[in-house]
């Protein structure tokens, strides 16, 4: 009788947490999608339009002879085919560099060849980055890779995600994502990693699901995503010489990992004013040569006031459903990025 109990605690242990997980998912997810039914209700009051929800997440919005529709960062302004394209990560390297624009050292080769992927990583002289060939979103992404075994490790995570990985050099400088609308730059910003800082006392689990319930409480205005607990974080600290029981002392900011995707609001900052004129030009010949309308350019460089080329910088992605977060919250500033692009769309229609 008491195993049968114990049993049954444990099992309603478990569906209480797989709950409340669910239900935290469904409040980012929910708020997500209120943020862009926002921006695309402003974008409309502005230009005098309006937005019609078809289904859930999934708006018409029109505007004199423009009709577009939208589901939370997707848009019909680029089609599936464009989209695959993107996606595509060997693919776009190919086109990118064919537009004389620097990109990763990099070689695409099956998840399980890891004899193959390691003599490439050693010959780049310089930690690696492993993620799948075709996917998006950042997942199954390992950085700053430099042992064999980390990289069968990541290896592994990443061919959870698809049968054939991207290893590529890590190239050392911020990461700016520049938006573009037919060649035009809308914003631009450079989007930091996460962080947490330290009090001496608590483990790096507990800073970090505080900050987790501090993003929720928050809302949209706080972040567009929570920190997830992934192979990322997990490798990032293990370099580090951490765990998650870890205790980082008081005031010590500690790097949750390099991907920048689970940051929060005051860790994009303002970045079109920094970038020089040659950077802009070779966001929007990355745009061109992946062919997107609508486009997320991912840069690394370290210096964004000099060209690509003279500065080590390479441009590592380009998004044909870029989102919209980061440039309407971030560290200073709001930059209405629907209303650019409808209002775009309007003039262009007439």
């Amino acid at each position: 009788m008491r195993q049968v109990l114990s049993t049954a605690s444990l099992y309603y242990k478990v569906r209480r947490r797989l709950y409340q997980r669910t239900a935290t998912k469904q409040q980012v997810v929910a708020s997500r999608t209120g943020f862009y039914r926002e921006v695309w209700d402003e974008a409309a009051r502005e230009l005098g339009g309006s937005v019609t929800v078809l289904d859930r997440a999934l708006l018409e919005v029109r505007c004199g002879a423009v009709v577009l529709r939208t589901r939370t960062n997707l848009t019909s302004l680029d089609d599936q085919l464009t989209a695959a394209v993107a996606d595509d990560k060997p693919l776009s390297y190919r086109l990118l560099a064919a537009r004389g624009l620097p990109v990763p050292r990099h070689l695409a080769c099956p998840a399980d060849d890891l004899r193959r992927a390691w003599r490439f990583g050693r010959s780049l002289g310089r930690p690696c980055v492993v993620k799948p060939a075709r996917a998006s979103g950042a997942i199954g992404v390992t950085t700053a890779v430099t042992t064999r075994s980390d990289l069968a490790r990541a290896m592994a995570y990443g061919g959870a995600f698809g049968p054939e990985l991207l290893i590529e050099e890590m190239v050392a400088g911020g990461i700016y994502r520049l938006l573009y609308l037919d060649g035009e730059l809308l914003d631009a910003v450079r989007r930091d990693p996460p962080t947490v800082v330290g009090d001496g006392v608590a483990t790096l689990e507990q800073l970090i699901a505080a900050e987790n319930r501090r993003r929720l409480a928050g809302g949209i205005e706080a972040c567009q995503s929570l920190i997830k607990l992934d192979g990322e974080l997990k490798h990032t600290l293990r370099q580090a010489g951490r765990t998650l029981k870890s205790v980082p002392a008081a005031g010590e900011v500690a790097l949750l990992k390099h991907v920048v995707n689970d940051n929060r609001r005051e860790d994009n900052v303002s970045a079109a004013d920094v970038l020089c004129p040659a950077l802009v030009e070779a966001g929007a010949r990355a745009a061109a040569a992946v062919g997107t309308r609508l486009a997320g350019v991912d840069i690394i460089t370290p210096d964004p006031s000099r060209p690509l080329a003279d500065a080590g910088g390479v441009v590592i992605e380009v998004n044909a459903s870029p989102g919209y977060y980061y440039h309407y919250y971030k560290r200073e500033g709001r930059v209405p990025v629907a209303t650019l692009i409808l209002r775009h769309l309007v003039e262009s229609a007439s």
